[in-house]
């Protein structure tokens, strides 16, 4: 067995994109639309998996966006979706700044929960293990669910 890809439908592709490539650093390696199906299928790796996601199409992240209008619900029900980066508080602090809530703050420099637009939970996880604790955020509360 393979890990193929993950897809998560969105209510508002440029928002998503915007989101997953704009914020998070994601990188859009292919994109499929369906007159028939009404659909636009978007596939993005993280960045440091691009080179292998444009080869082999995977692991990868896939945005499905629907044409008609649909009202997406249970996003929590999903579980969540997760990143390593090279600096957890960098990145919370770039989000932060594009007006992203931190519904879990990296107080303890290792691990922090964000939603996408359409409600999506996203860990963001430090690489190679945890950075020292610093403020603001490791007195920083939770904000919402996550």
């Amino acid at each position: 067995m393979k890990y193929l890809h993950t897809m998560v439908r969105v209510s508002d592709l440029d928002k998503s994109l915007e989101f997953f490539c704009g914020l998070l650093g994601m990188v859009e390696t292919r994109r499929t639309e369906s007159e028939k199906g009404r659909y636009t299928n978007v596939f993005l790796a993280a960045s440091e998996d691009e080179d292998v996601v444009r080869a082999e199409k995977t692991p990868a992240l896939e945005l499905t966006y629907n044409w008609d209008p649909e009202e997406y619900t249970g996003g929590r029900n999903f579980g969540h979706l997760a990143y390593a980066v090279d600096n957890i508080y960098e990145t919370c602090q770039k989000l932060m700044d594009a007006g992203i809530t931190i519904n879990r703050p990296p107080r303890d420099g290792h691990m922090a929960f964000i939603r996408t637009p359409d409600g999506i939970s996203i860990e963001i996880l430090q690489k190679d293990g945890s950075l020292p604790e610093q403020e603001p955020w490791a007195s920083m509360e939770n904000t919402g669910s996550w």
